[in-house]
């Protein structure tokens, strides 16, 4: 059997660089993109090397779409070079950006920036990547929690996941006829950078989440890698077009 290949957007830090190490531990290898920051890029590639695996980072801004095109043959070249393959298994669509703005105050620079990383991008980066996903492959697209319940701050980001909760159904539908599996993985709230690191730095909030989660505390990057891992797993391969929440039971 082949090599394993996993594309993650986003894998320099946070959820994404946690999803590329769990898959390390699974003997899954990956192709992982980061916007800026390459140190941190490369001490993931060397973090992934004791564990048995292999990891390569690229250079994306998941919002140029003008990019993807460029990506797709780097990526082509990689897996002839690296893994003497023309394709890899697994897409994670990790890349995001945090933004806290009531619905009144939200401005259309900040909409579309929402837009073109968390819904644009993941549909034309997919479209993109299409032809060198292999048959029987698995996609893994991140949502929220937000698009379960409502916390005031959050019209326009929730609502991006939304569309991509949606997308996902239809991505599930057209790609099954290539046995290619698509699903949602939902986080709650994390402890890490994103959105100013916000959760784990403001310990108010922190406190008032975990009293609304049944199992008492806030999530950590550990709580989501192996979920993402698990839905790329031989045994979770019958799962298909389902919103995962791992929230921890927030708001019950």
């Amino acid at each position: 059997m082949s090599q394993k290949i996993a594309i993650v957007t986003g894998g320099n830090r946070g959820l994404g660089k946690n999803t590329v190490l769990h898959l390390a531990r699974h003997g899954v290898d990956a192709i992982f993109t980061y916007r800026s920051h390459p140190a941190e890029a490369e001490a993931v590639v060397s973090e992934v090397a004791p564990l048995g695996a292999r990891a390569v980072a690229l250079s994306l801004d998941v919002a140029d779409g003008q990019a993807f095109a460029g990506f797709a043959a780097q990526v082509q070249a990689l897996l002839r070079t690296q893994w003497q393959r023309e394709q890899f298994d697994f897409l994670v669509n990790n890349a995001g950006i945090g933004l806290h703005a009531g619905f009144a105050d939200t401005t259309e620079a900040q909409f579309d920036q929402l837009l073109n990383v968390h819904f644009k991008g993941v549909f034309f980066l997919t479209q993109a990547l299409l032809p060198l996903i292999a048959d029987g492959g698995r996609i893994v697209n991140l949502s929220t929690g937000l698009t379960r319940f409502a916390l005031p701050g959050y019209a326009a980001y929730a609502s991006m996941k939304g569309a991509i909760e949606v997308l996902t159904h239809y991505l599930a539908k057209e790609l099954g006829p290539r046995g290619i599996a698509v699903n949602v993985v939902a986080p709650g709230a994390i402890e890490t950078d994103f959105g100013g690191g916000v959760v784990r730095d403001n310990a108010q909030m922190n406190a008032q989440i975990a009293a609304q989660t049944a199992l008492g505390r806030v999530g950590v990057p550990d709580d989501i890698g192996g979920v993402i891992a698990a839905l790329l797993a031989e045994d979770t391969r019958w799962i298909n077009a389902q919103r995962i929440e791992a929230s921890g039971g927030v708001f019950l």
